[in-house]
């Protein structure tokens, strides 16, 4: 990634990002958003979330993508503890050209912590502009 709709394949796996979430960043977020969580519980769902839409964003401005149909599908396996790396994932499970100038991409999203466990998983679907120069199908 980045790449047009035509240049995607289904399977197709990349990266988009990692990081770690400091205890501080952890109690501060609890503090302001989930006051009844209690920190030596791991990450909070909705900061996994959060951290995932954060690292895909980001991703997300280099890429050919014009608009953000649905995010759904939503599951949460564990919650990992403040200072673990996690890396951020996205599979390419499908995709649909309308027209020639744009397709939708749906994609599986994975949130894995430093064993390669998955923390949080959810697909997507998305609009991507084609490829002017790609056969039409």
């Amino acid at each position: 990634m980045p790449a047009a709709f035509d240049d995607l394949w289904i399977g197709q796996v990349a990266s988009i990002g990692a990081g770690v979430v400091s205890e501080e960043d952890l109690k501060s977020f609890c503090k302001t958003y989930a006051p009844s969580w209690k920190p030596e519980d791991g990450l909070p769902d909705s900061l996994i979330f959060a951290f995932w839409s954060k690292l895909e964003s980001e991703a997300a401005a280099s890429w050919p993508q014009t608009k953000r149909l649905a995010v759904d599908a939503l599951r949460w396996m564990r919650n990992p503890p403040a200072g673990e790396l996690l890396k951020c994932r996205l599979t390419i499970m499908g995709k649909d050209a309308v027209g020639d100038a744009k397709g939708v991409v749906i994609a599986q999203h994975d949130v894995l912590d430093e064993a390669g466990r998955l923390v949080f998983s959810c697909l997507t679907r998305s609009v991507f502009q084609r490829n002017p120069m790609a056969p039409t199908e």
